[in-house]
């Protein structure tokens, strides 16, 4: 165990809504199928990606392994808790940055139709340690990454 380190833990939830102008099972299909997912998540021109699964079922696993030019090495994984057709995703993810675990989190994702288009809800709740990452931060990364799920649905 590494005494140099200074342990902390935060906690913080956030909450982001967005209507995209596509039918639910567009939106849907965007979230779970591999090649559709691959279109607008962990699309960053930085980040060099060395591993990725998708398993798109309840006790599947997702893994997003790389590391950002002349930066650290990062790893995501996955794995899903409840699925509902067309209705709500719920899973937890671990993140790490050069082999230190920097935050768990469970995510809820809800579709609802809205007119010709979907309403889709994303909740997380997230515990970040000793420094490595921030609520805020986290956040925002989750914001660009809806952002690029309604321009690979626009697209």
């Amino acid at each position: 165990m590494d005494t140099q380190i200074e342990r902390s833990q935060t906690h913080a939830t956030f909450v982001i809504e967005r209507t995209y102008p596509a039918a639910p099972e567009r939106v849907w299909h965007a979230l779970s199928d591999n090649d559709a997912r691959d279109l607008w998540f962990s699309t960053e021109p930085d980040f060099t990606r060395t591993e990725k699964s998708h398993d798109f079922r309840v006790g599947g696993h997702g893994t997003e392994n790389g590391q950002w030019h002349g930066g650290p090495r990062s790893r995501y994984h996955s794995t899903y808790t409840d699925i509902v057709d067309l209705v709500r995703i719920v899973f937890t993810y671990d993140m790490w940055v050069d082999d230190r675990h920097m935050s768990t989190s469970l995510v809820t994702i809800t579709l609802e139709p809205d007119g010709g288009s979907t309403r889709l809800t994303y909740t997380e709740q997230g515990a970040h340690f000793d420094g490595l990452d921030d609520p805020a931060g986290r956040e925002e990364g989750t914001r660009g990454l809806l952002d690029a799920l309604g321009a690979s649905l626009a697209g």
